[in-house]
């Protein structure tokens, strides 16, 4: 899967099995907003991509909980 890296400015290809799924929940004057994110990790850096909801149902992976 591609991830794009802030730190090099580069696309970096992450093996799937290193990819997991966040759900971001952040509170707004007008409710919740929840946002879908992949979490990566390629050469001890965290990489995140957000991603459509159905895309995120879609990947059959790991779910991170905080």
């Amino acid at each position: 899967m591609k991830f794009y890296n802030l730190k090099t400015r580069s696309y970096v290809e992450v093996e799937d099995k290193d990819v997991k799924k966040k759900e971001m929940v952040r509170k707004t004057k007008n409710g919740e907003l929840i946002r879908y994110a992949l979490v990566g990790t390629h050469g001890g850096q965290t990489l995140y991509k957000f991603v459509k909801k159905a895309d995120y149902d879609a990947l059959k992976s790991d779910v991170i909980k905080d």
